[in-house]
C-alpha cells in the first residue's frame, strides 16, 4: 500500500476545507420569506369604524409604525422577499401596508395597501391614488421661478 506524503496530506485537507467553507455558505439560504405583519381576512374583519385605539391593539396588535405628521394613523407593513441564490441580493416579491386612521382616537377608516401591477393599490376599497390637485415638479418650479421675479 502506497503510503501519501506531508505534502498531498496537507492539500487534501486544504481542498476538504475550502469545500466546507464553500458550502457553508449554503446554509443560510432562505428562498421567499415573510417579514411583518400579515394581513389575512380575519384580521380585516375585527377591524370596525369608531373602534378606539386601545380595541385596535387587542385584536389587531402594535403597530409596525405610526404617522409622524399630517394626522393619526397606525400603520402595518409585511413583505414577501425572495432570494434565488445564497448570496444574491433580496427581491421584494410582494408588499402591504395596513393603514389604520384615526380621528378623536377612534377609527375613521382603514385601507390595505399593496402593489398590483406595479402601481399602488388599495385592496379594501378597489381603488388606486390619483395625483389629483398635487403640483408636478415643474409646476412648484415654475412657481419658484415667479416668486423671484
Amino acid at each position: 500500500m502506497r503510503r501519501m506524503t506531508k505534502g498531498a496530506a496537507r492539500a487534501k485537507l486544504a481542498l476538504a476545507l475550502a469545500a466546507a467553507l464553500s458550502l457553508g455558505g449554503c446554509l443560510g439560504y432562505d428562498g421567499e420569506v415573510t417579514r411583518g405583519f400579515v394581513v389575512d381576512e380575519k384580521v380585516m374583519s375585527q377591524i370596525k369604524v369608531g373602534a378606539t385605539k386601545e380595541q385596535i391593539v387587542d385584536k389587531v396588535g402594535t403597530p409596525s409604525t405610526t404617522s409622524t405628521v399630517g394626522g393619526d394613523a397606525w400603520y402595518y407593513i409585511s413583505q414577501k422577499v425572495n432570494r434565488s441564490f445564497a448570496f444574491s441580493a433580496p427581491a421584494v416579491t410582494d408588499q402591504h401596508v395596513l393603514a389604520i386612521y384615526f380621528a378623536n382616537g377612534r377609527v375613521t377608516r382603514y385601507a390595505d395597501y399593496g402593489m398590483k401591477d406595479g402601481v399602488l393599490f388599495d385592496f379594501v376599497t378597489r381603488t388606486t391614488p390619483t395625483g389629483g390637485t398635487e403640483p408636478s415638479f415643474v409646476q412648484n418650479m415654475l412657481k419658484s421661478f415667479g416668486n423671484l421675479l
